[in-house]
């Protein structure tokens, strides 16, 4: 006769298991990007390491290199992940629904908070414009990210100019250059501007009164009055 035991491993009662590892490649590939954002934003390419961004993730340099090739390739994905999310803010706003200057108000204050909260975005742009845009030059879908920017900003100009508010004659790409211009310096040169004028440019007040100022330059810059 067999003993009996009471703690069968084949028995009809589950096991206290580990949960297994949910397969989700589009999450795991959307984890590696954002610590990918923050480590080349941070160390630029040269610097940045694989090795820190697999253990950010919980996952391995061979599965980085599955989904990406490469450094180089992860580095690219990056950078247009980076842009992509500006893109989808931007698309998010639904400016078509407010009259032109409230739009182009909402479009320029939400730039600012955009670049204000990620500045990691601010860092590996800046990192390939030293690398002089070679590597972004390589993306075979960054000018079919970007370009919706420049149809929106010209929908919403046009509106403004068909309706009185805005002047005519501006060209709608410099407009958004002007705009990522004002957003970019304040988050890109903080520390330098900061440390040379003795100014605290993360205090609430300073943020809220650059931010004003902001939206008051693009305003007046296209006022029809």
């Amino acid at each position: 006769m067999r003993p009996h035991s009471g703690s069968s491993r084949t028995g009809s009662h589950p096991s206290i298991e580990a949960e297994p590892r949910i397969n989700d490649p589009e999450r795991t590939k959307a984890e590696i990007l954002r610590a990918a954002i923050d480590e080349f934003g941070e160390k630029g390419l040269a610097g940045a390491r694989i090795d820190q961004i697999a253990a950010a993730t919980k996952t391995s340099k061979r599965m980085i290199y599955y989904y990406f090739g490469s450094k180089d390739g992860l580095y690219l994905a990056a950078l247009e992940q980076s842009y992509s999310q500006v893109r989808d803010r931007e698309r998010q706003l639904q400016l078509d629904d407010m009259d032109p200057g409230t739009a182009l108000r909402c479009l320029a204050t939400v730039m600012f908070d955009h670049h204000l909260g990620n500045e990691s975005y601010v860092r590996i742009v800046m990192s390939e414009n030293i690398n002089r845009g070679r590597y972004l030059a390589q993306s075979k879908i960054i000018q079919q990210l970007n370009r919706p920017a420049i149809t929106l900003m010209r929908t919403l100009y046009d509106r403004g100019v068909a309706s009185g508010v805005f002047r005519p004659g501006l060209d709608a790409t410099d407009i958004h250059a002007s705009i990522s211009a004002l957003c970019f310096f304040n988050v890109s040169n903080r520390h330098t501007f900061g440390l040379i004028f003795q100014q605290d440019l993360q205090s609430p007040s300073y943020i809220a009164n650059r931010r004003e100022n902001i939206v008051q330059m693009v305003l007046r810059y296209v006022s029809a009055t």
